[in-house]
């Protein structure tokens, strides 16, 4: 019990997140479970929007008719099962906040990227690297958050009022997949973001993938990574 002189401990805020994943065995995992709304673990859930379509070996299908087992392709030219589905609905009444999304017009990025006006969430890093970070990049791509590319012409902020329903992918390896036409990567949590959490959070946080038994299990990152800010 606190004492009464004490103050009570902070509250992490919680946010549903839902998971459909295959098991390293091949059997399927479904499963729904609270966990705090912090920006590592919102990352896993919220980088593509309701209709967002992926390249598959069969065609494009819309992000929330993919299926554990599916297979996508890369852009490498091959494809990779996909093995883990995260998905979460983002309520402004949940954060007292609208959620930030990033919407891209067609042919923002050359002909057909995108194929038409597409959406991402925060946790959406895109294959292509700003003027302002060329200096840094070495003449190679980086995966670079969408939210980096607002201009407020071709691709703008927008703040939807009412929930919005996000998704996430793992596929066998991390990957750049096409989503509408946009080079998009499929999620990793990084090398950095997860020091700064105590060792219960990264176990809840780990305890999502079913595959994952150590942060290190999601392997090396397919491309470098721009940074989330200038600063």
């Amino acid at each position: 019990m606190t004492r009464a002189s004490e103050p009570a401990p902070k509250q992490l805020p919680q946010r549903s997140y839902e998971v459909a994943a295959l098991r390293e065995d091949g059997s399927l995992f479904i499963g729904q479970s609270s966990a705090p709304a912090l920006p590592l673990f919102e990352s896993a859930f919220s980088a593509f929007t309701h209709g967002s379509l992926v390249q598959t070996s069969y065609g494009p299908v819309a992000v929330e008719d993919l299926q554990p087992g599916d297979r996508v392709e890369t852009i490498e030219g091959d494809s990779a099962e996909l093995v883990w589905i995260g998905t979460s609905t983002f309520s402004p009444a949940d954060a007292g906040k609208r959620t930030k999304l990033t919407r891209v017009m067609a042919d923002s990025f050359g002909q057909s990227r995108p194929e038409r006006a597409l959406t991402f969430g925060p946790g959406a890093r895109i294959l292509h690297t700003p003027a302002a970070l060329r200096g840094i990049a070495d003449g190679k791509p980086l995966l670079t958050p969408a939210a980096r590319f607002i201009d407020g012409v071709n691709v703008i902020e927008v703040a939807p009022p009412t929930p919005t329903r996000m998704f996430h992918l793992c596929l066998t390896r991390h990957a750049v997949i096409l989503v509408d036409g946009i080079e998009a990567e499929t999620f990793h949590p990084g090398f950095t973001a997860p020091r700064g959490l105590s060792h219960s959070l990264r176990d809840r946080f780990i305890s999502l993938f079913p595959r994952i038994a150590h942060l290190s299990d999601f392997g090396p990152l397919a491309h470098p990574r721009a940074p989330d800010t200038d600063d």
